[in-house]
């Protein structure tokens, strides 16, 4: 039989009254000019130096922290990144407009003109479509030269973290943004040869089969690769949504079985802390049987702890169950949108490589090219509805977003983060419409945040409670998400660490919602 312990209750004594304050001398009732006299007199000067210097140090130490919340100054180079960023955002909406609508309209009144012979008609599409082959050469050198920056300043970032999840992030962005340069920059000289092919076409004839055989096979290349490119990518998410759907799937448990175990929890809680009262009460007991009640009463009070431990870790690994359940699907449904888009991505450039291929074999066989014949104007009008609905989609999608996070900021709100106020409808829906804003803190991010919370180890804040199968499911579902150890470049060891680091858990949100992203 174990000693007994007498759990003695706290009980705040009454504060005394004034006047017995005044007879023993409370420092409160000294005068608050001399607050040195009154710790002199008690503990002594050293007490009194001591004080200053924690003061003196505490104001250096808020000084300090003011200082470093500073925001660090932004380079030219950020600067000019900025500024490429919006000017980007802002001709993307012209640019969709112009390449879904304009251009496959204007190739109909092209072909509309070639085949009636009419001068006047074929002069103003040659001066439309040159208009819009400029805003488009405008817009893609614009996004050309921000890849451009945005690849170098990632691989940077790569080369200082070396490994790890912020480095995975990185070179994963270095890579992408490179190719996008690449591809950027090969568009923009395709609507440069677009611009010459426009020129020509009326006012100087004897050139326009040339300069129309150019631009066909410039814009059949250009279309060939982003084609292949988005092929790819489907591949390469296919292989990432077959490998989630292989992860076992966790049971979710419905609300009525969630409150039957919230009331056996509550239940067990209150017999716990029945049984200490009754506790208490035989160690106040006197009498021959005090000892053995005593004990009886401290076995009842152990039984009645456990059994309300073991109700709150049902609870939690119900509620785990729940969110993997949750974030499982979340991943799932968003690797099959990203194959949906880049598929039709991949059939639309396709189709404008198929149509670059017309106007060259067009211009060859001395016509006009894609202004003259039916087939041309209908692979470009097809290509330009698939890429004008995948745009369409993406951007619906995203005011959709910007509009929830400010009309519902505690939707998706971290759970350390006191969430803004939300917004009216009316500001909502302007914020819904600026384009050129990015998604913050939306459901992607929220996601993140939930499978980093079961991943990661026992040492970050929330975590300690998980059972180490439901952290090896969450841990199994990073790997799946391309997220792993030979990813990161490092051992399973040191990748298991990395999750139990508080220092890089922001790097790891990040790099969880990139790796979510359907982008």
């Amino acid at each position: 039989m174990s000693t007994p312990v007498h759990r003695t209750p706290t009980r705040q004594s009454a504060p005394p009254s004034a006047r017995e304050r005044g007879r023993t001398g409370d420092p409160s009732l000294v005068s608050p000019g001399h607050p040195l006299l009154a710790i002199q007199a008690s503990l002594g000067n050293r007490v009194a130096v001591a004080a200053v210097q924690r003061a003196d140090e505490a104001a250096r130490s808020t000084a300090a922290e003011n200082t470093a919340a500073l925001p660090a100054p932004r380079s030219y180079r950020d600067r000019i990144a900025a500024v490429l960023d919006k000017v980007k955002k802002n001709l993307e909406l012209i640019d969709t407009f112009v390449k879904g609508i304009h251009v496959p309209a204007n190739a109909g009144f092209a072909q509309q003109a070639s085949a009636t012979a009419s001068e006047g008609l074929k002069h103003s599409t040659g001066a439309s479509g040159t208009a819009a082959a400029s805003e488009n050469l405008v817009t893609e050198t614009a996004g050309a030269l921000l890849s451009g920056m945005e690849a170098v300043k990632a691989r940077k970032d790569a080369t200082k973290h070396k490994d790890g999840a912020a480095f995975h992030t990185a070179d994963k962005k270095a890579n992408s943004k490179t190719a996008d340069a690449v591809v950027g920059a090969a568009g923009a000289g395709n609507y440069a040869l677009g611009i010459a092919k426009e020129l020509t076409k009326a006012q100087m004839a004897a050139h326009a089969a040339t300069a129309s055989e150019v631009s066909g096979i410039g814009s059949g290349v250009v279309g060939a690769v982003k084609g292949a490119r988005a092929a790819t990518r489907v591949g390469l998410t296919a292989r990432k949504y077959h490998a989630l759907k292989g992860l076992e799937r966790h049971d979710r448990t419905d609300e009525e079985a969630m409150a039957r175990l919230d009331l056996a929890r509550r239940e067990a809680e209150q017999a716990a802390d029945d049984a200490y009262v009754a506790l208490d009460g035989h160690w106040d007991h006197e009498g021959e049987d005090r000892m053995a009640r005593v004990s009886q009463a401290i076995d009842a009070a152990w039984a009645a702890t456990g059994a309300a431990r073991d109700a709150a870790a049902d609870i939690r690994r119900a509620e785990d169950a729940n969110t993997m359940n949750t974030v499982h699907t979340y991943a799932l449904g968003k690797q099959r949108n990203k194959i949906g888009k880049q598929a039709a991505t991949a059939v639309g450039e396709s189709a404008k490589a198929a149509g670059g291929i017309v106007t060259a074999v067009a211009a060859t066989a001395g016509g006009a090219g894609l202004a003259s014949n039916p087939v041309g104007w209908g692979l470009a009008a097809g290509a330009a509805g698939l890429i004008l609905g995948v745009t369409a989609y993406k951007a619906g999608r995203a005011g959709m977003k910007r509009y929830d996070g400010v009309r519902h900021p505690e939707r998706w709100a971290a759970a350390d983060e006191t969430p803004a106020p939300p917004a009216s409808r009316p500001d909502a829906l302007k914020e819904a419409l600026k384009f050129w804003k990015k998604v913050e803190n939306g459901e992607r991010q929220a996601m993140a945040r939930r499978i980093y919370g079961l991943a990661a180890g026992a040492g970050i804040e929330g975590s300690g409670q998980t059972s180490s199968g439901m952290r090896d499911s969450a841990r199994a579902l990073l790997v799946a998400l391309k997220a792993g150890p030979d990813n990161h470049g490092l051992t399973p060891d040191e990748w298991a660490e990395s999750l139990n680091d508080p220092d890089r858990s922001a790097a790891w949100v990040k790099e969880i919602a990139e790796q979510l992203s359907s982008a």
